[in-house]
C-alpha cells in the first residue's frame, strides 16, 4: 500500500505527506506543533482562534498565533460567526506567517454553538458560504474548512457543505467523520469520508479515530487524500513517523518505544518553557502528562509528582527516574 502515503498539495503549500496534525484547544500550540513537525507530519494546525478576540486585540489569542520557525507548514486556525471579522482575522494570521488559513466549522462545544461558531455554521451554509469567500478574499494563501459529516448521525450533510466551500473557493477540506452531537465517541463514518471526498475536486483529509496506519489505511482507501490525527498524537507526536512507516511496509502497526516517548515529553517541556517561561511551561503540559504516559506502570505516581513540580529542572529529574526504573520493568515484560 506505498502509494497511500505521498506528498500533497494545498493550493499553492505542498506538504511532503498527508499525514496532518488535527487541531486541539489547549494542546496544539506552537511547541507541540513543532515536536509533531519533528515526527513526521506533513501539516500542524493550531487550536483555535477566536476572530473577535482577535478583533479586540486580546493578549491571549494574540499569543495563540505565534508560530515558531520550525513548524511550518502551519495552518492557523479560526473560528466566528462574522464574515468581516473572519476576513480580518485570515489577513492577520497570514501577516504573522500561517501558511494557510483554516476556518473551523465543526466545533461542537456549546459555548461556541451559542455564538453561532463552529459546528453551528454547518446549519448556516451561505453564513459559512459568505466567510469562506471573505477569508480567500483577505489573503494570498490558501484557505481550508473543517466540518463534521453532519450534526446528528445519520443525517450525512458533509457531501452537500464540501461542495458549497468548494464553490467559496477554499483548497481543501477536513472532515471529522463523527456528528457533531457524538463530539469524539461513536464508530467513523467512513460512507460520509468517501461520500465527500467524491463530491468535490480539492483534497479532503478524514479525522477521526486514527491511531495506526491500519486506521489510516481504512480512511485512506476512502478515496480521501489525506489523514488528520489528533488524540494519537497527543500521546506520541511521532505518530505520524509510525504510521507514515506502517502505510509504507507489511507491518502496519508499528509500536512506540515508551522510553522514546517519555524523551519526546521532556523535549516538549524545552520548548514550552521556552515558549511561556519556567514554571508556566511546566504547569501548562499537566494537561498533556496523562496522555502521554497512558499504558505505562506505575504512571499514577509519576503523574501526581508531575502535578507537583514547580519547574523544568524537577519535572525533567522525575521523568528521567521513571525511564531509569518503570520504563525498563515495562520493557523487559512487554513482547
Amino acid at each position: 500500500m506505498k502509494h497511500l502515503i505521498k506528498a500533497l498539495k494545498i493550493g499553492s503549500v505542498e506538504l511532503k505527506n498527508n499525514l496532518a496534525l488535527a487541531p486541539m484547544a489547549g494542546i496544539t500550540n506552537a511547541a507541540f506543533r513543532s515536536l509533531c513537525i519533528e515526527g513526521g507530519a506533513g501539516l500542524v494546525v493550531s487550536e483555535m482562534v477566536s476572530a473577535e478576540s482577535i478583533r479586540y486585540g486580546n493578549k491571549k489569542s494574540l499569543k495563540l498565533l505565534e508560530i515558531c520557525p520550525s513548524e511550518h507548514p502551519i495552518a492557523m486556525q479560526i473560528f466566528g460567526a462574522d464574515p468581516e471579522s473572519m476576513g480580518d482575522a485570515a489577513r492577520l494570521a497570514g501577516e504573522l506567517g500561517a501558511d494557510i488559513i483554516d476556518i473551523n466549522a465543526g466545533c461542537p462545544v456549546k459555548k461556541v454553538l451559542r455564538s453561532g461558531s463552529g459546528a453551528a455554521l454547518m446549519k448556516e451554509p451561505l453564513v459559512l458560504e459568505a466567510i469562506v469567500k471573505k477569508a480567500v478574499k483577505a489573503v494570498k494563501i490558501p484557505v481550508t474548512v473543517k466540518i463534521r459529516c453532519g450534526l446528528t448521525p445519520g443525517d450525512v450533510i458533509s457531501p452537500r457543505l464540501a461542495r458549497v466551500i468548494e464553490g467559496a473557493g477554499a483548497s481543501a477540506i477536513t472532515l471529522h467523520g463523527r456528528a457533531a452531537s457524538s463530539f469524539h465517541t461513536g464508530p467513523v463514518d467512513y460512507e460520509a469520508m468517501a461520500a465527500t471526498a467524491a463530491a468535490v475536486k480539492i483534497p479532503v483529509f478524514g479525522n477521526g479515530g486514527a491511531r495506526t496506519a491500519s486506521d489510516a489505511a481504512k480512511i485512506l482507501e476512502t478515496g480521501c487524500a489525506g489523514v488528520a490525527i489528533g488524540r494519537a498524537a497527543v500521546e506520541n507526536p511521532a505518530v505520524f513517523i509510525e504510521i507514515a512507516e506502517g502505510l509504507k511496509s507489511s507491518v502496519r502497526d508499528v509500536k512506540s518505544d515508551p522510553a522514546g516517548r517519555i524523551k519526546l515529553f521532556i523535549r516538549f517541556l524545552e520548548l514550552n518553557t521556552a515558549l511561556y517561561g519556567g514554571d508556566e511551561g511546566v504547569v501548562r503540559a499537566r494537561k498533556l502528562v496523562g496522555y502521554w504516559l497512558k499504558g505505562f506502570p506505575d504512571s499514577s505516581a509519576l503523574r501526581g509528582n508531575f502535578m507537583k513540580a514547580s519547574g523544568l529542572n524537577e519535572a525533567k529529574a522525575l521523568l528521567l527516574q521513571y525511564i531509569g526504573h518503570s520504563v525498563q520493568r515495562y520493557d523487559r515484560h512487554t513482547p
